[in-house]
C-alpha cells in the first residue's frame, strides 16, 4: 500500500519543489533588481543570476533597439566586455531573434550549432557550446529581449528549468524598463543643465579658445566621451585642424589636418549631417585606425557646426566601448555644435570689425605722418610713404609706431 502513495507523492512532491524554487527565485530576483535603478547594474544582476539559477556555463542577454528593429548583445557571462554592444541580430535572425520574433522560448539539448536557426559568431567560443535554452523577456506584454543559457556539455531540459527561465524573463522585464525611463530621464535633465552651461559659456567675455576649451571640457562630460574635440575648417586650405580638446594625450593634440571631405569628420563637413561610427577602428574610411587603438577609442559621434547652412566645423565624441548613440544624444550635440558655430562667428565678427577699426586708425596715422614729411621735407606723397615703410623696416618697429613718432615730433616743433 505504501509504494503507490509513494510513487503518487512523488510527482506532487517535485512539483512542489519547483514551485518552492520558483518563488525563492522570484523573491531573489525582487530583492536584487530593487536594489539599484543603474540600468548597467541591473543588467549584470539579472545575468548573474540567471547563471546561478540555471548552472549554465555561459549566458547572454539582448536588448531590443527599436529605432533599428534589432537586438544588441548587452550582458554577458563569462564576460566578453570588448563584445557588448557589437554583436547584433535584427528580428527572426539566429535563434535568438526567432525567439523575439515569435516570442517563444526554444531549448536545444545538444548539437545546438546544427540547428538551422543557428547564427555562429567567430568572435563567441560560447558558440561551439552543445546545450542552448533562449526566452524572451517581457514588459508591458512586448518583448524588450531575449536571454540565452548555453551548456559546454549535452544538457537536457527540463520543462521545469524552461518554465523558471521563462518566468524570469517576464519578471525583470519590467526592472529592465524602469532602468531604461530612469536613465532616459537622468540624460534629459544632464542635457538640459549642459545646454545651460553652454549657453552661459558662449555668451560670457571668455576669449574664443578659452570658450571652445569650456566647450569641449563640458560636453566630455555630458556624453561620457573618452575624447571630444572641435574641429574648425580652414576653407583656404580646405582643411579640419583641432581647435580644443578635452584629451591630455599629445598624439591626439597633434594630429595631421584633416582634408575637409576626408575620413568621417571631413565628410562631415562636405554633406552638413551627422555621422556615427560603432567601431572606427574597422571602419574603413576612418583615417586614423591606429591612433584610435593606442587611444582607446571605438564609438564616434561627428556632428556639424552649422552656421546660415555654412559648416564650419565638426564636434565629435568618441566612447571607449561600442555604443549606439540614441537620438537625443545625437540632438544635443547637435544643438551643442550649433550654439558654438553662432558664438564662433560672432566671434570672428567682432575680431574682423577690431581689426578693420585698427586698420583704419593706422591708415589715418599714416596718412597724417606723410603729411608733415610733405610740408616739412617738400617730399612727395609716394616719396613720404617710402620714409616711413624704410624707418620702419631699419628700426624694426610697426608702421603706427613710426607715423606717431613723426607727428610726435612735428608737435614738439610747433
Amino acid at each position: 500500500m505504501t509504494t503507490p502513495v509513494r510513487a503518487s507523492q512523488s510527482p506532487l512532491l517535485k512539483a512542489l519543489r519547483q514551485k518552492s524554487r520558483e518563488l525563492d527565485v522570484l523573491r531573489r530576483i525582487s530583492e536584487t533588481i530593487s536594489c539599484t535603478l543603474d540600468q548597467e547594474a541591473v543588467l549584470k544582476q539579472i545575468i548573474d543570476l540567471v547563471v546561478e539559477v540555471t548552472r549554465g556555463d555561459a549566458a547572454f542577454l539582448y536588448l531590443r533597439n527599436d529605432l533599428r528593429e534589432e537586438l544588441v548583445l548587452r550582458a554577458s557571462k563569462q564576460p566578453h566586455p570588448r563584445l557588448i554592444g557589437r554583436i547584433r541580430l535584427e528580428l527572426g535572425e539566429g535563434i535568438t531573434g526567432w525567439v523575439a520574433r515569435e516570442r517563444t522560448p526554444v531549448a536545444i539539448a545538444e548539437h545546438a550549432g546544427e540547428d538551422p536557426r543557428f547564427k555562429f559568431f567567430q568572435n563567441l567560443p560560447e558558440d561551439r557550446y552543445q546545450a542552448f535554452v533562449s526566452v524572451p523577456v517581457i514588459a508591458k506584454n512586448e518583448v524588450i529581449g531575449v536571454i540565452n543559457v548555453q551548456h559546454r556539455e549535452p544538457h537536457r531540459h527540463e520543462a521545469g528549468e524552461i518554465a523558471l527561465l521563462s518566468t524570469i524573463g517576464h519578471q525583470v522585464g519590467s526592472a529592465i524598463e524602469n532602468a531604461r525611463l530612469y536613465e532616459a530621464m537622468r540624460r534629459k535633465t544632464l542635457q538640459l543643465e549642459t545646454l545651460s552651461q553652454v549657453s552661459t559659456t558662449i555668451t560670457s567675455t571668455r576669449y574664443l579658445a578659452e570658450m571652445l576649451q569650456l566647450i569641449v571640457t563640458i560636453t566630455a562630460r555630458t556624453m561620457g566621451s573618452a575624447i571630444c574635440s572641435i574641429m574648425l575648417a580652414d576653407e583656404g586650405r580646405g582643411e579640419l585642424q583641432i581647435a580644443a580638446t578635452q584629451s591630455l594625450s599629445d598624439a591626439y593634440r597633434k594630429k595631421p589636418a584633416l582634408k575637409i571631405g576626408e575620413s568621417v569628420s571631413g565628410r562631415v563637413v562636405k554633406e552638413r549631417k551627422a555621422i556615427a561610427i560603432l567601431d572606427v577602428t574597422a571602419d574603413p574610411s576612418y583615417v586614423y585606425p591606429d591612433l584610435a587603438r593606442e587611444e582607446g577609442l571605438c564609438s564616434l559621434l561627428s556632428v556639424p557646426m552649422l552656421c546660415k547652412g555654412r559648416a564650419i566645423g565638426v564636434i565629435n565624441s568618441y566612447t571607449s566601448e561600442p555604443h549606439v548613440f540614441l537620438p537625443d544624444e545625437i540632438g544635443l550635440l547637435e544643438a551643442i555644435a550649433n550654439q558654438a558655430a553662432v558664438a564662433i562667428e560672432n566671434t570672428r565678427l567682432v575680431q574682423e570689425t577690431a581689426q578693420m577699426h585698427e586698420a583704419l586708425e593706422l591708415r589715418k596715422l599714416v596718412e597724417k605722418a606723410k603729411g608733415v614729411l610733405m610740408r616739412e621735407r617738400r617730399l612727395t606723397e609716394e616719396e613720404a610713404f617710402r620714409v616711413l615703410q624704410r624707418q620702419s623696416m631699419n628700426n624694426r618697429r610697426p608702421m603706427k609706431q613710426v607715423a606717431e613718432a613723426v607727428i610726435v615730433t612735428a608737435r614738439s616743433r610747433a
